[in-house]
């Protein structure tokens, strides 16, 4: 059901652009996470400059990898490895090319605003109760969300409660929690924005349920490498600095802020990097 679903997904957006020229079509997934939105753009408007049509089709992390895997989507650049998204490409390794690392240092957990009297995971089992016994969770198909749970089991945090909802509506939350200066716990992960608006910490991990740094990959679709050639180089070649993409994810948080114009801009504004990724 969920396959037909996502093969539905995009067959209406592949049939949107039915005079696009053969062979100069590409076809992207991403997740609707702030990273990945920044750099699924900045990939879609470095195609562009080579006289490539992109689709982007936003799709839960668990459909975007089926997409991938099943050739509905050419490639996504939001595969978190080697824990994050560890079940997903278990399962598909075999269906899909796995590019490469596009970003370097990431990493995920539970993060609180620096005046909360927290350091370790472990702390809510004597403090749940400041924040309600709840964790602020995003989407729940989402990798950050599966180690949310291990995490809950390794430390014995029975009475906490790991909310579902967005990435949209976890930062909300934590807005609301900050400009109250009250305590509260969310699930995040770095490359994220809201690291450089407000004053955070990660909450301490001594038992690696959220794994150790991670990299954000780039994964194609199995021939791409045959059928496209100077996509997959390009794919191949894309690499995004934390600082980077941080920044441009911060732009993207402002009100009224086209993704894609924000990648444009930044594509104007640095040729050498670009030029690196088209050589």
């Amino acid at each position: 059901m969920l396959k037909s679903l996502v093969l539905s997904t995009l067959a209406l957006a592949a049939l949107s652009g039915t005079a696009l020229a053969q062979g100069k079509a590409v076809k992207l997934a991403y997740v609707e996470w702030s990273d990945a939105v920044v750099a699924t753009n900045l990939l879609a408007e470095t195609l562009k400059t080579k006289g490539y049509d992109v689709t982007l089709t936003p799709l839960p992390a668990a459909a975007m990898w089926q997409a991938v895997a099943t050739g509905e989507a050419d490639a996504m650049v939001a595969a978190w490895l080697p824990a994050t998204h560890a079940a997903y490409y278990e399962k598909l390794k075999d269906q899909v090319d796995l590019v490469g690392p596009n970003v370097q240092g990431a990493k995920i957990g539970w993060a609180v605003p620096a005046y909360v009297d927290m350091s370790s995971v472990a702390d809510l089992k004597t403090k749940g109760g400041e924040v309600e016994n709840k964790v602020i969770g995003i989407d729940p198909g989402a990798g950050l969300m599966q180690a949310s749970e291990k995490a809950i089991k390794d430390y014995e945090l029975s009475g906490v409660t790991l909310v579902e909802g967005s990435d949209a509506t976890m930062t909300a939350a934590l807005k609301d929690a900050i400009d109250r200066k009250e305590p509260i716990v969310v699930t995040t992960w770095t490359p994220h924005w809201m690291f450089g608006r407000y004053e955070l910490k990660y909450l301490a991990d001594p038992k690696g349920s959220f794994g150790g740094e991670e990299s954000v990959n780039t994964v194609a679709r199995k021939d791409l490498a045959k059928d496209m050639p100077e996509v997959h180089k390009i794919l191949t070649n894309f690499k995004i600095s934390l600082d980077d993409e941080q920044k441009l994810m911060l732009q993207n948080e402002e009100k009224g802020t086209d993704p894609a114009k924000t990648a444009k801009a930044w594509i104007d504004a640095n040729p050498e990097k670009v030029a690196a990724w088209t050589k």
